[in-house]
């Protein structure tokens, strides 16, 4: 990979990291305001995307460093919307997944045929970007709806 190819790679995998650091933030919060019957199970789970977002973002600044860059002290965009049902929690962690997993596709744009890390890594993400997007998404569905969820 060729200098200038390396640090459109770093920026990118720094956005990533960004972003990442950006759902630590917004899952960490979102847990912290469900209150009513299902709260245990729902903290739960969303405690538990903060903690795959910090891993997600330590292993982004792995390969920033040993692409021989800087990792960012940046985070991802924060706005309170001050909804706190859990079905806007859920419509804005949607949106905040689709806005990572276009940030892991276009990794792959960057890596194809100049590194098969860094194509690897992305395609893993994507993988597990996908899935945690379908679940939200089938998490918003009324139970016994089978089709798409659709903003």
């Amino acid at each position: 990979m060729d200098d200038a190819k390396k640090q459109v790679a770093i920026d990118g995998l720094n956005r990533i990291m960004e972003l990442e650091l950006a759902g630590v933030v917004k899952y960490t919060h979102y847990s912290l305001m469900v209150y009513g019957y299902n709260r245990i199970p729902i903290v739960s789970w969303l405690k538990g995307n903060a903690d795959e977002s910090l891993v997600h973002a330590h292993k982004a600044g792995e390969l920033v460093t040993l692409l021989g860059g800087h990792p960012s002290l940046k985070i991802g965009t924060l706005l309170e919307t001050e909804e706190h049902d859990i079905g806007d929690i859920l419509r804005e962690s949607l949106a905040h997944e689709k806005t990572a997993l276009v940030a892991y596709y276009d990794l792959l744009k960057i890596a194809e045929g100049s590194s098969v890390l860094l194509e690897e890594y992305a395609r893993e993400m994507i993988v597990q970007e996908e899935l945690h997007l379908d679940e939200v998404n089938k998490m918003l569905r009324r139970p016994g709806a089978t089709e798409e969820f659709k903003e």
